[in-house]
């Protein structure tokens, strides 16, 4: 059998709300030329019974069980094992647009120094809600200087396709970065090459209260710090100050809601704003930035 030419990766725990939306996005790509590598991760919930049953209806998905060994160690997993030239990521939880793929490659075909690109995205809500369209740095520089000097993820892990020589290069995914995996990689990347990104919605990212971020926000901060000051030393750079990301507040529920009520008013969504909004009363009725949000949604501005 022929190799593809993009592998596909998506590590799956505990999913079923989401994991059929997600896998079905991907077979409606316009390319269709790849290998879907899906490993279930050791899930408790009904994730394996949806993914084989969409498995036994298309041939290009590769699915795996077993017991649970953490997502990074997963990713690692399907690195090995991916035969196509170029690797895309995918998350359980999120939604590729059709054209995703198609238009990734082809920006690649024209771009031989960039080794990862990813994309803007329209963030969701859990039910799909949109909350804000999003646009990362596009160029490379102020791509690379926003990982190093202030720990943000400006590739979005779950839109990016990556040459696969390039990581074999600069080796796989740490697992002792959990929650920051991707921006350690996205350091050592460029530091043999370039990044970018493309100013065009191909993913919807979707917030849950499940998400890493939220669920383990002191390790994946850890892990950050610990990955962008490797990369300083590597590159014989001053270590950038990361005090501030030691003392960032944890999320809770009530102050993501207040998050996503000026992200939805920003971007016009006003029945999203104003949904967050009365959510973020009923959780802080004693909260005046809760009360001026509320105010503002109602405005619808």
């Amino acid at each position: 059998m022929s190799a593809p030419e993009i592998s596909v990766i998506l590590p799956v725990y505990n999913a079923e709300r989401y994991i059929a939306k997600a896998v079905e996005s991907i077979l409606a790509q316009t390319f269709g030329d790849f290998e879907f590598l899906i490993v279930d991760d050791g899930s408790t919930d009904g994730s394996l019974s949806i993914l084989q049953s969409i498995a036994d209806r298309d041939s290009r998905i590769v699915l795996r069980s077993r017991e649970n060994k953490g997502y990074v160690v997963t990713l690692n997993e399907m690195l090995a094992e991916a035969r196509g030239d170029f690797i895309a990521r995918m998350d359980a939880d999120d939604i590729a647009l059709p054209e995703r793929f198609e238009k990734q490659m082809r920006f690649l075909a024209r771009h031989d120094d960039i080794l990862a690109v990813g994309t803007a995205q329209l963030w969701i809500d859990p039910q799909d809600r949109p909350l804000r369209r999003f646009t990362p740095p596009l160029k490379h520089e102020d791509i690379d200087a926003a990982h190093l000097q202030k720990g943000e993820g400006m590739i979005c892990h779950p839109s990016v396709l990556m040459r696969r020589e390039a990581i074999e290069a600069v080796g796989e995914y740490d697992e002792n970065l959990y929650g920051a995996e991707d921006l350690d990689l996205w350091l050592r990347l460029a530091e043999v090459g370039r990044l970018a990104n493309m100013d065009e919605v191909l993913i919807q990212y979707r917030f849950h209260s499940q998400k890493v971020g939220w669920l383990q926000k002191d390790r994946q901060v850890r892990s950050a710090i610990t990955a962008m000051q490797s990369a300083a030393q590597r590159r014989g750079e001053q270590t950038p100050n990361c005090e501030k990301f030691s003392n960032a507040n944890l999320p809770t529920v009530a102050s993501q809601h207040l998050a996503w009520t000026w992200w939805a008013l920003g971007d016009g969504n006003i029945s999203t704003a104003r949904r967050y909004a009365m959510l973020s009363i009923l959780q802080r009725p004693f909260d005046l930035t809760a009360w001026r949000a509320f105010c503002c949604a109602l405005r619808g501005r």
